[in-house]
């Protein structure tokens, strides 16, 4: 008689390591693990029994690409996203590298000399394992763009996350160039990745395309870069692994993951064929991965990794205060609007914000329309300057203005004060500008007075992974942490593949046996 698993069928699909098969026989189907013996005498002494389905062994190591784990020294495809201002701290890329897995500190915003000690800090700590750091298009600060490429390059930092470009720039191009060379066989080698995120077909082609010849001609010019590198540049894409973000928290064109991914894998296919290049290109996917069902919907769809944000500032190892972290966790997914962007606030961009226990985004877009409509603060109507000095800016506008000159005094940016010293609608600009960029910090800070102005990044997938931990243990922000929670989505992933496998071959599961509750990191490590 046949041997059945003593384990259900639930229990079955947690052992992800052990393959195993539905046996049917008469109307009754059963589930054995994979047994040599069974072949060989069971099934063939009993003619009764035939093979329905077979489940295959699926750990967290075997979703996502290999060669993208490979070249980056990784044992699982999952980034923790680089959130800006810190957000994504020093502490959260140490433990996902500890983890088998990578974070990107969230450099954007900062200045270069708190930048340059986490650099020291990660790299005293994890050595060869793998880390890197974020670079945001400056749109109005290309010298700080360049000067952050300057300390990457200085010490060494192999790989970069980059965000919000809305074309390539000289600081990035020179980043990836610089260093290439050809080793002893023949091979172009180059030491500096770029993890480009995207949501726009038109800027995911220049990041695969090679590094435009008029920015490499002009770093040669410079003398930035030698005649070998400048040589070598058109035969590597700018980025050879690309994020397509979908509805994120951030800077975010709002994309559907379903619609993005596939797109953006197509056009992986079309720059591989026209280029040929000696490596594959690859394509992750970010926005709204938040569950262990949406992180195998992204891995069935063949993103090579899966890229998260807006969870893993509720983790514990977020640069963020405890009061943000509390009014994630509350979070569902209605609680989120689109605000505008305080680095693009002038040509319109927008990032998606937590609008649950803020006024930010209500705020925020009050100080856009008036920019839109008027041309200087003193053209705004009284009330609105009144309510813009009293409970925005808790200031005067003069006062407002003083402080925001002395930042980019400090800066070294005084193009923007000669500029805003003739334009009374550019000096308006700068003032609203700074109130949205000083909210993002007052979040982080945790200023009391200043709650109502907290601007919070967050998208959507903040409900979805809340309703998923509700009444778990990952429930309490302060037992969220970043590479456990990584760990539940990609193990939870291979559960949902597994049992995905066994309905496309027919069999029939009760609704319960792929339910996938959060587990502790030992629980996890237990199955593997």
């Amino acid at each position: 008689m046949i041997t059945e698993s003593p384990l259900t069928l639930k229990e079955l699909l947690l052992q992800v390591r052990k393959p195993f098969f539905a046996i049917q026989k008469d109307d009754r189907v059963s589930f054995v693990l994979k047994d040599a013996d069974f072949f060989k005498d069971t099934l063939q002494k009993d003619r009764d029994f035939h093979i329905r389905a077979y489940v295959p062994s699926i750990g967290p190591d075997n979703l996502g690409d290999d060669g993208f784990m490979a070249r980056h020294g990784l044992k699982y495809p999952y980034i923790a996203g680089a959130m800006a201002n810190g957000i994504a701290s020093v502490a959260m890329v140490k433990t996902m590298a500890e983890h088998g897995m990578i974070g990107f500190f969230g450099a954007g915003g900062l200045a270069l000399d708190r930048i340059e000690e986490a650099v020291m800090d990660i790299k005293t700590t994890l050595g060869d394992k793998p880390f890197g750091f974020n670079l945001i298009h400056s749109l109005t600060d290309p010298a700080h763009e360049m000067a952050t490429v300057n300390l990457y390059l200085k010490h060494r930092i192999r790989r970069i996350s980059a965000a919000a470009f809305l074309r390539m720039t000289p600081a990035l191009v020179y980043y990836r160039v610089k260093g290439l060379h050809e080793d002893g066989n023949g091979n172009i080698t180059a030491p500096n990745h770029i993890i480009a995120k995207v949501s726009r077909v038109e800027i995911a082609r220049q990041f695969f395309s090679p590094p435009p010849e008029k920015l490499v001609r002009s770093l040669l010019e410079n003398r930035m870069i030698t005649e070998t590198e400048a040589k070598l540049s058109r035969y590597i894409p700018m980025a050879r692994d690309l994020t397509a973000e979908a509805d994120s928290g951030g800077h975010t064109d709002n994309r559907p993951a379903l619609a993005l991914l596939p797109t953006m894998m197509a056009l992986k296919n079309e720059f591989m064929k026209t280029y040929q290049y000696t490596e594959p290109l690859c394509v992750g996917l970010a926005g709204g991965i938040a569950t262990p069902e949406s992180a195998a919907a992204a891995f069935g769809m063949g993103a090579a990794y899966i890229l998260t944000g807006s969870i893993n500032q509720s983790c514990v190892e977020a640069g963020i205060c405890e009061d943000v972290k509390r009014l994630l966790c509350q979070a569902d997914q209605a609680d989120t609007a689109m605000a505008p962007a305080a680095d693009m606030f002038e040509i319109g961009a927008r990032v998606q914000v937590l609008k649950r226990g803020t006024l930010f985004p209500v705020r925020a877009e009050k100080l856009y329309r008036l920019y839109q409509s008027c041309h200087g603060f003193q053209e705004i109507d009284e009330k609105s300057q009144q309510e813009i000095q009293e409970k925005f800016l808790h200031s005067s506008f003069e006062e407002a203005w003083a402080s925001t000159k002395e930042f980019f005094l400090k800066t070294g940016n005084t193009k923007e004060i000669e500029r805003a010293e003739t334009d009374p609608r550019h000096q308006m600009a700068l003032v609203f500008r700074s109130y949205l960029g000083l909210s993002s910090k007052w979040a982080i800070q945790g200023i009391p007075e200043r709650k109502m102005d907290y601007q919070i990044w967050c998208g959507p997938s903040m409900g979805a992974f809340n309703q998923w931990a509700k009444g778990s243990f990952l429930e309490p922000p302060e037992n969220r942490k970043t590479a456990e929670i990584a760990l539940n989505l990609l193990f939870g992933a291979c559960v949902r593949t597994r049992l995905s496998i066994l309905r496309t071959q027919g069999v029939d599961t009760e609704s319960e046996a792929g339910v996938f509750n959060p587990l502790t990191l030992k629980e996890i490590n237990s199955y593997l």
